[in-house]
């Protein structure tokens, strides 16, 4: 597993000059002159975002190493386009099933999807550029070794990427406590796209206006919602479950 980070002005450039996925940028407060300029404009280019924070946070993520007001937070593994996801459903010679995950920050919730997608034979995960977690070692770990089998999409936006594949005939199913249907009464064995909401606010307005149809998840206890990942896990079970019926 390579480092979670590269720091330093130089080896940040290099970075970026050769196409390495990097998540994100930070560079510190005061330092946005000369070759951290360059930085920044190659990051723009590259569509990396960039924030500007105290350096005492680089210090700190840095641990003691000489980032010279720069860091960067790469991926732990390449990610897939939507088109090696739809590749994959088609070389299996199965209907596309993917996961949306809509702005899901925590890392050891992105892992336990990924661990479940690969026991429930999901093509691929897509996850949004920004206020998202990525693929960073933790959530490698998180996923206990899925990661290296489930490709996983970095979109701008995921309201897009929804309309790319409705084009191809995939529906696009949300999770939402004030959903028509129980998510056991709907018809879930088709080409499909299931989407998850972040921990906190669920599915951002526009994402829930695209989906073809909402589902809930019947809650007869006292908290009002569930673990990312669990109303992931039990959904994607719910589609292998239509998808391969018991024989009687």
């Amino acid at each position: 597993m390579m480092s979670e980070y590269i720091v330093g002005k130089n080896p940040v450039l290099e970075a970026l000059r050769s196409g390495r996925p990097i998540n994100k940028i930070w560079i510190a407060e005061g330092s946005q002159k000369g070759t951290t300029g360059q930085v920044m404009v190659l990051a723009k280019e590259a569509g990396v975002t960039v924030q500007i924070v105290p350096r005492k946070k680089l210090d700190q993520a840095a641990e003691g190493e000489s980032h010279q007001g720069v860091l960067a937070f790469i991926a732990a593994h390449q990610y897939a386009e939507i088109e090696d996801l739809l590749r994959r459903a088609e070389e299996a010679g199965e209907p596309p099933f993917l996961i949306i995950l809509d702005e899901v920050e925590d890392p050891h919730n992105l892992g336990s999807v990924l661990r479940t997608a690969d026991a429930t034979g999901v093509h691929g995960v897509i996850i949004p550029k920004r206020r998202s977690a990525g693929l960073t070692s933790t959530v490698a770990k998180a996923s206990a070794g899925a990661i290296e089998y489930v490709p996983v999409a970095r979109v701008v936006n995921i309201a897009q990427t929804i309309d790319l594949l409705k084009e191809r005939n995939i529906w696009v199913v949300g999770t939402d406590a004030s959903g028509k249907e129980e998510f056991r009464e709907a018809r879930l064995d088709m080409g499909i796209a299931l989407v998850i909401g972040s921990e906190g606010k669920g599915m951002s307005r526009l994402v829930k206006e695209k989906c073809d149809f909402t589902v809930q998840l019947p809650m007869v206890g006292h908290v009002t919602s569930l673990n990312a990942s669990v109303a992931a896990a039990l959904l994607m079970y719910e589609v292998y479950r239509q998808r391969h019926p018991l024989s009687r």
